[in-house]
């Protein structure tokens, strides 16, 4: 909502500097978005078309002689020239005219130039170049009764004014108007505000000989207002209205449409205008559609109508217009309309607010319908309408005597009882009757003592809601009002009491663990999209998973929830490797998605599991395999890794599963070479994929495992090779060395494997380095040699395997 102080000013005696004022709209909970001082565009003057020449060199552009006092120029008798392509000028009419070196609006620098030989010195202008119009197809015609030389923004009356730009929320109507927002500052300021009585003279016939009203369904309007105006000349409204409008965001059409948008911005109060002539009988009436009426709208679309929707109709029942919403094309203001059918309307908010949504219209109208207008404005609008017409057209329109005031189902004021203790309970500070009175009186809702206070609410008020405020219906309301208009800045700030301190969940603490654990490895979290393209799950190499597909994507190329985070972290390294960022490593922790589950309650909607992706773009396996043994010396887990073939997106070798006990929860290795050539990636790719459930439930049991003493006395390592059948896991040598050593075996890595000619068919070699350490002792090199010996007899008599 877009207002201009000088409008303000026609309501209230507001003054001070312009900032202050936005900062008590802010506060007044109408925050001032933009606040822009209107430029005096010095140079800018009031000049004479003293005569007109063609070019003698060009056919589209004529020489204008402008008449400025104390400059001379190239024109006839010693008046400037100016080469100008309009052709809308006739001698002795007054335009603008920007002399050299002046700038326009747009930053365009006025200077002297000739055009084709002719000598330009200055410049008449448009109303849109000035941006005071929308007119761009020809010069701006000033009125006759400007001085000639004076400052075109100082006869507009707009020099120095100040346009706020305002956010208003759906919940106050009453700001949607000009009268409102002074209403709201002027209460705050403490001046007083009134809305000026429309002044007009009724020389016509009387109303009721030529128009009639009838309301058919009276909860769809709840009043319907009319006047009739004649002797209207269709023209342009005058300067001074045609940039208010602009400036408030309205385009300026013709003199009808300009007044009733003008008082539609100042009084919050939609109106429409018929031709008389083409209304029969001037007879309006409002019933809600049977359906499956048409109407062709005036934005030329024809559109039906559903059973409810608000029609207007004529004398034969024939729908002229769509009720708070738009009017029709055969009832619409032509240049050859005469007399004017003034039609405004209060309208049920609901049946406004489904019909425009249903249509797509929504307009500045049927926004206000919807918020909800002022029923008790409709007389004053009206006339308002009436004088405003009277003053722009040529020698005055004629009113009809009396207008035309049906009622149908109003809403009525409301009583709203108000304890003064209740409010300082909501607020944080007291106040008396009399300080909650000195605070609403002044916006219209008006208080007085209440004859039912209950006992222990000594001073309760009752306070009487206006017509303008439909958003106000209980005590909590009437809160917010005091609070407005006291100041919030002036209550103060308390900090709520929670009787429980916040604090994180066992297993929320574990997943904030287990972050950091990532963070500390050195990866950093990226979070890509969960909706993936359809083909983006093949490309990742996951051909099992039947992804859940959504029936109202936002695009096509995310259409799908994602079965694994592979395909989201595989484009994030592939983007950053494009970048040249090519030893990027990454986690996510995020949701992944599954056909619904049978056993469910809710069997209609997909599964969902939250899941830890890591990857790295030019490691090895040894990086996920190092990060999965901090996942298990962090939280207390033995994650036992069991080679497997065939696992989505990963080497056909060069992977496992990863195990908790028994149970399967994730996969460790490299990322298929085929899977990373799709996405651009050259290097090898490391990948680990953890199911963070299970993985926390698992930390949450060890959560109290004892404390390990740390031995004091010295290890010592020994290095075994076996060759071992390639049908034998490498884990599984690995828990048979284990078992084998007893306590004194503190570790068993895997740190080579050997293929080759030395190795006979179907065999492999694996080399662990032990390392042997005791608690209580060191260990001699007898001991030693017995751990060794009985490791090599468990492998070699449990897996075949002969020591190298």
């Amino acid at each position: 909502m877009k207002v201009l102080l000088s409008w303000l000013r026609e309501f209230a005696p507001i003054e001070g500097d312009p900032a202050e004022l936005a900062d008590h709209l802010s506060d007044l909970g109408m925050a001032v978005e933009e606040m822009r001082t209107l430029p005096s565009l010095d140079g800018v003057v009031v000049a004479r078309v003293a005569g007109l020449r063609p070019h003698p060199e060009a056919d589209r552009i004529q020489l204008v002689d402008v008449e400025l006092p104390g400059f001379s120029g190239e024109g006839a008798d010693g008046a400037l020239q100016v080469c100008c392509g309009a052709f809308n000028m006739s001698v002795g009419d007054l335009v603008p005219l920007a002399t050299i070196g002046a700038t326009l609006p747009d930053g365009l620098q006025v200077s002297e130039r000739r055009m084709r030989g002719e000598a330009s010195e200055g410049m008449c202008c448009s109303a849109a170049e000035l941006e005071l119009g929308a007119d761009a197809d020809g010069i701006m015609i000033l009125p006759g009764d400007m001085e000639i030389g004076a400052p075109l923004m100082s006869q507009l009356g707009l020099a120095g004014d100040v346009l706020y730009d305002l956010e208003v929320n759906p919940n106050r109507p009453d700001a949607m108007s000009v009268a409102g927002v002074a209403r709201d500052l002027a209460a705050r300021l403490g001046v007083p505000f009134q809305i000026p009585e429309p002044s007009l003279s009724e020389t016509g016939q009387d109303i009721s000989s030529v128009a009639s009203v009838e309301i058919i369904d009276a909860d769809l309007c709840g009043r319907f207002g009319v006047r009739v105006i004649s002797d209207v000349s269709i023209g342009q409204s005058p300067l001074w209205m045609q940039a208010r409008l602009t400036l408030c965001g309205m385009r300026p059409i013709n003199s009808v449409v300009d007044v009733s948008n003008y008082v539609m911005l100042e009084l919050g109060t939609p109106n429409h205008t018929y031709d008389l002539a083409l209304v029969p009988g001037g007879h309006l009436g409002t019933r809600r559609s049977t359906g499956g009426e048409r109407l062709v709208t005036l934005d030329g679309t024809e559109r039906e109508m559903l059973p409810g929707d608000g029609l207007i109709v004529d004398r034969d029942d024939r729908p002229i217009g769509i009720s708070g919403v738009m009017g029709g094309e055969n009832t619409e203001i032509s240049d050859d309309t005469t007399t004017v059918l003034l039609e405004l309307a209060w309208w049920d908010r609901l049946s406004i607010s489904r019909t425009s949504q249903r249509l797509g219209l929504r307009s500045e109208a049927s926004m206000r319908f919807e918020r909800g207008t002022d029923y008790e404005l409709v007389p004053i609008a009206l006339d308002r309408f009436c004088e405003l017409l009277d003053r722009v057209t040529p020698g005055g329109v004629s009113v009809c005597r009396g207008r035309l005031d049906a009622r149908g189902d109003l809403p009525g004021h409301r009583n709203v009882a108000v304890r003064p203790a209740r409010m300082g309970h909501l607020l944080g500070r007291p106040f008396t009757a009399t300080d909650l009175g000195d605070l609403l009186n002044p916006i219209g809702m008006t208080s007085a003592a209440s004859d039912d206070t209950a006992e222990g609410d000594e001073g309760t008020l009752e306070v009487t809601i206006p017509s303008f405020r439909p958003d106000v219906e209980t005590e909590t309301d009437v809160a917010e009002e005091v609070a407005r208009h006291y100041g919030y800045g002036r209550l103060g700030r308390t900090v709520p009491r929670s009787p429980e301190p916040g604090r994180l969940t066992p297993v929320q603490g574990l997943r904030r663990d287990l972050r950091r654990v990532l963070v500390g490895a050195g990866l950093s979290e990226a979070m890509p999209n969960p909706f993936l393209a359809p083909d983006a799950v093949r490309r990742a190499g996951i051909d099992d998973a039947e992804p859940v597909r959504l029936l109202n994507p936002l695009a096509t190329e995310e259409s799908i929830l994602r079965p694994s985070l592979l395909p989201g972290l595989l484009a994030a390294a592939a983007y950053n490797s494009s970048h040249r960022n090519d030893t990027v490593s990454l986690f996510e922790m995020g949701v992944v998605f599954g056909p619904p589950s049978a056993q469910s309650a809710t069997s209609e909607l997909p599964t969902e599991t939250e899941h830890l992706g890591a990857i790295w773009a030019d490691g090895a396996v040894a990086d996920a395999m190092q990060l999965c043994g901090l996942i298990e010396a962090a939280f207390g887990l033995e994650i036992k890794l069991h080679n497997a073939r065939d696992l989505d997106g990963m080497h056909p070798v060069r992977a496992a599963e990863a195990l908790l006990g028994e149970r399967p929860v994730g996969v460790v290795g490299e990322i298929d070479p085929v899977v990373c050539e799709r996405h651009g990636l050259t290097d090898r790719c490391a990948w680990l994929q953890l199911d963070v459930e299970l993985l926390l439930a698992a930390a949450s049991a060890a959560a109290d495992r004892p404390y390990q003493i740390v031995s004091t006395y010295p290890s010592s390592d020994i290095d075994l090779a076996f060759a071992v059948p390639d049908s034998v896991q490498a884990s599984a040598v690995r828990d048979t060395l284990l078992s084998a050593g007893g306590q004194e075996l503190r570790s068993a890595e895997l740190f080579d494997v050997y293929r080759g000619g030395q190795m006979a068919a179907g065999t492999r070699s694996l080399a662990y380095r032990l390392r042997l350490q005791a608690d209580d002792r060191t260990l001699t090199d007898q001991q030693a040699a017995e751990i060794r010996q009985r490791c090599i007899d468990a492998v070699e008599q449990t897996h075949h395997a002969t020591l190298r």
